[in-house]
């Protein structure tokens, strides 16, 4: 393993829902379910459920902090649970769906303290935080079944998400609320239709349907990393076309059935805009998708200029 990559421990409820925000993400090379926090060897998925073991049900993460920091870890978790319920999580009730971050040094301990500090400082929630802070203990591997449970029983772990309550209070609590009559005034026109209006610019008539420098592409309302030129291409359509995100946790799909047909819009999660569509015609050298986008709804920052304007940590991108 290379001497990059860290560990980062997670507790946060149900594990099969903890996987899914940080799997497949830059820097992540794994996620591991399991049991950690109690005092018994190697438990098994009843024992933890008794909830006489002491173990929590966790996630254990491999990362390269060099691309994924730590502090980015934090923020994704806190925004997977209900921090201030001490009984559990959602539906979920006992003390193995407590929550908890388990540090593995003092870097670690004292980035999460920050970071629990500044989510009560922000009011966000009324009522204390609960999520405690740990250091790491050993943490056993959950049985085969319960790994990537997001993937291998999709259907029902969307069922499970919705059912339990912690997909509506993650929507309700962390979504956007964007004043328009403000964002009016910052965005041009175009920009403003297609990011809110889920408008769509003119083919061949935009601004980086043919940009050819390396740079990447962030969300014109919010300033999420998008895009990179890396997985740009010419796609003969008109608009800027990719064959992936950056990182695909900062986007999301849904439904579209406007003009009479069934398509997949992408939007952004930070803003909730609308950035464009996702197709099934892309190269297959590169996955086979490509994402057509508006280029109003994306700030294009060429490679040179990440750095000044905060953006150093995805230089990785071009080396």
């Amino acid at each position: 393993m290379s001497n990059n990559f860290e560990t980062a421990t997670f507790a946060g409820g149900c594990f099969w829902c903890m996987v899914e925000p940080f799997d497949e993400r830059p820097g992540i090379k794994r996620v591991i379910s399991g049991y950690t926090g109690g005092h018994v060897e190697n438990p098994t998925y009843e024992e933890v459920c008794s909830n006489t073991t002491g173990h929590l049900e966790a996630v254990q993460i491999t990362f390269d902090p060099t691309i994924m920091p730590y502090e980015q870890l934090l923020n994704t978790f806190w925004q997977q649970i209900d921090p201030t319920d001490s009984g559990g999580q959602f539906n979920d009730r006992g003390e193995s769906y407590k929550t908890a971050i388990f540090y593995h040094n003092d870097r670690q301990r004292q980035a999460a303290e920050n970071s629990k500090q500044k989510l009560d400082a922000s009011e966000k929630f009324t009522k204390p935080i609960a999520t405690q802070i740990l250091p790491a203990k050993p943490f056993y591997h959950a049985e085969e079944n319960h790994q990537d449970y997001y993937k291998k029983q999709s259907f029902h772990y969307r069922l499970y998400k919705k059912g339990s309550g912690r997909e509506d209070f993650i929507k309700n609590t962390w979504k956007n609320n964007i004043d328009k009559s403000e964002l009016k005034k910052k965005l041009t026109p175009i920009q403003y239709h297609v990011t809110q209006e889920n408008g769509t610019e003119r083919p061949f008539q935009n601004e980086y349907w043919n940009n050819d420098k390396e740079g990447i592409y962030v969300d014109i309302v919010s300033g999420e990393v998008l895009f990179s030129s890396n997985d740009q291409y010419d796609a003969g359509c008109g608009w800027p076309s990719f064959t992936k995100p950056v990182d695909p946790y900062h986007v999301k799909d849904k439904v579209d059935t406007t003009h009479g047909m069934v398509r997949t819009e992408i939007r952004s999660k930070s803003s909730d805009s609308h950035l464009g569509h996702v197709f099934e015609d892309g190269p297959q050298e590169a996955g086979g998708l490509r994402y057509c986008m508006n280029s109003a709804a994306m700030r294009f920052i060429a490679k040179d200029e990440m750095e000044e304007k905060g953006y150093a940590n995805y230089l990785y991108l071009f080396n």
